[in-house]
């Protein structure tokens, strides 16, 4: 089995992909929503927006930041904060997922996220770039990212494009600057066209795309499938999934030590 068959079997079964859809297509259908191009809204507030709202959302599917109760705390999380500024839709297909399954694991003031041995950050994209999205103009923290090992060793080698001459120089500064992450990363890459209502959702293993090339190893498109209606039946601690639920009443619950989000801004 590849690393991309692995990593979407065990993603898709522990209930990650559904919580990464769920919060992707809650924060766009807002952005949708709010959009105004007469209001002087322009492309910059659709990035921003949906970036900061699809990292909330993420907080929420997954029981993180600002939305994660301690153990043995006596105040619970209450679904007024759950759910606020969500729509009916997004409250009845808000996956129901075990409150550890995800931790908050930000890297270097980039919003990220854990899940057993591996992690995933968010990168912003132009509508229809997503492959062909340029690393090396990335952050720092992005660029380790795409520096990582090649899962196979069989594909083509980064530097093939380049003249033999070029290729020990090439790859003496990319070894001088590879960083070793304490977790395999992934990145979920989000783009959205407003004026269409597209919408483009993957999660894969970055390339470092040096003079350009294709930026990914292997990455899956997360839209392939119908987003979850309301859960998944395998999770033995449900959360809440309806307004009627009486407020106020705890309904996740985090370990002590849960990390906390980094710096507001990020890195998109």
């Amino acid at each position: 089995m590849s690393e991309r068959e692995d990593v979407i079997a065990s993603f898709e079964e522990s209930g990650v992909l559904s919580g990464i859809r769920w919060a992707y297509l809650s924060a766009t259908g807002r952005v949708f929503g709010d959009y105004s191009e007469p209001a002087g809204l322009d492309a910059t507030w659709v990035g921003i927006t949906r970036f900061t709202l699809f990292r909330d959302r993420l907080d929420r599917a997954f029981a993180c930041g600002r939305y994660a109760v301690r153990d043995g705390s006596d105040a619970g999380l209450s679904l007024d904060v759950l759910q606020a500024e969500l729509t009916e839709r997004d409250i009845a297909t808000l996956p129901r997922l075990a409150p550890d399954l995800v931790r908050r694991a930000d890297l270097n003031g980039s919003p990220g996220w854990a899940w057993q041995g591996w992690s995933w950050l968010l990168a912003s994209s132009a509508y229809g770039k997503v492959d062909e999205l340029p690393w090396p103009q990335k952050s720092p923290t992005k660029q380790r990212v795409a520096r990582q090992r090649n899962p196979d060793p069989d594909q083509a080698s980064l530097f093939d494009d380049f003249a033999d001459d070029e290729v020990p120089g090439l790859a003496a500064l990319v070894a001088a600057a590879t960083y070793q992450l304490d977790r395999e990363t992934l990145v979920v890459a989000h783009s959205q066209d407003v004026d269409h209502d597209g919408r483009e959702l993957v999660i894969g293993r970055a390339r470092l795309n040096v003079g350009g090339g294709d930026a990914w190893y292997w990455r899956h498109d997360l839209l392939d499938v119908p987003p979850s209606e309301g859960g998944r039946g395998s999770i033995t601690k449900p959360g809440p999934t309806g307004a009627e639920t009486v407020p106020d009443a705890p309904v996740r619950l985090r370990r002590l030590g849960v990390e906390q989000p980094g710096r507001a801004g990020g890195e998109q």
